[in-house]
Parts: C-alpha cells; structure tokens; sequence
C-alpha cells in the first residue's frame, strides 16, 4: 500500500506570507498550510511550525497578517521562507511595508492580505493553527495574476529544517 505522500505530493496549495508583531519583536514567514475554515463566522486558519521565529513571536500575538503573493514574487517568498529569523536578522529591512490593524506589519506589495484577529489556537502534530477572524484587508490595484503555490516555491531552501 503506498504511503500518504502518494496522495500530499499530489497537492499544490497557494503560499502566503504570516507576519505577527508581540513584543517589541516583528517576525514573518512562508506558509504553506493555511485555509478558509468556516463561512458564518468567517474564520481562517494557517498553521506555524512550532520551530519557527514567527510561531514564537505569534504566540503572544493579538493579531496576525496574512499575504498572498503572484508567481513572479519568489523572491519576496525566498526572504520569509529562506531565512529564519533566529539570529536577529531583519527580514523586513529591504521589503515595502506599513503598519496595520493593531499593529501588525503588511507587505504593501502582496497581492492581496488580510489581518486577522487570533481567536483560537489548535494543535496538528508540529504546526499549531492560529484560527483568525479577519479585521481588515486588501488587494492590490494590479493584482490578478497567477498566485504562487507550492510547486514554485520548491526550490527555496527552507530556514528551518523539514525533519
């Protein structure tokens, strides 16, 4: 019987970029799990690896922000799903950016984003789910491109390690 990659490596989501704000400390990364998870409330869901900066800053998070990026954006998804964070260094320091709803950080050139409230947390293995109520969002102007889902982002080695 083949195992369950037979049926994950099947799947290509969309990628997008969760940035979170607490304490003083801004982080952001790539994210590959990550859903609409229920019509009334509207509720979405992205999952942090427990390993990662931004899990650790998005803990103590009130709010949390969500971007999705076009195809030909990889290099903004290298910088959040390349680097770690860990060691101080600035992933937002060559990215446009402002300031959003209760102060998260949002990449002014995604191509569409949302904040979102953090109103649970759930356990799923090595990721936790930050279930988010959205506050506030946007599109940008030119958008309507092709997103950037998984199979584009392959090549990008990732900050921390899968295993």
């Amino acid at each position: 019987m083949p195992d369950m990659d037979a049926f994950t490596d099947r799947l290509d989501p969309d990628m997008c970029v969760v940035t979170a704000v607490a304490g003083g400390e801004r982080a952001g990364c790539l994210v590959g799990f990550a859903s609409q998870c229920s019509l009334r409330p509207m509720r979405f869901v992205v999952w942090l690896s427990e390993a990662n900066h931004t899990f650790r800053v998005a803990r103590s998070a009130e709010f949390l922000a969500v971007h999705l990026l076009a195809r030909e954006q990889l290099g903004l998804a290298e910088i959040f799903g390349g680097r770690t964070g860990d060691d101080g260094d600035d992933k937002f320091r060559d990215v446009r950016r402002r300031q959003g709803h209760g102060g998260t950080v949002v990449l002014e050139d995604a191509e569409a984003w949302f904040v979102g409230q953090v109103v649970g947390r759930v356990g799923g293995g090595d990721h936790i789910g930050f279930v988010l109520d959205p506050v506030e969002w946007g599109v940008r102007e030119d958008s309507g491109g092709p997103l950037l889902r998984l199979s584009d982002a392959h090549g990008i080695d990732p900050g921390h390690p899968v295993d």
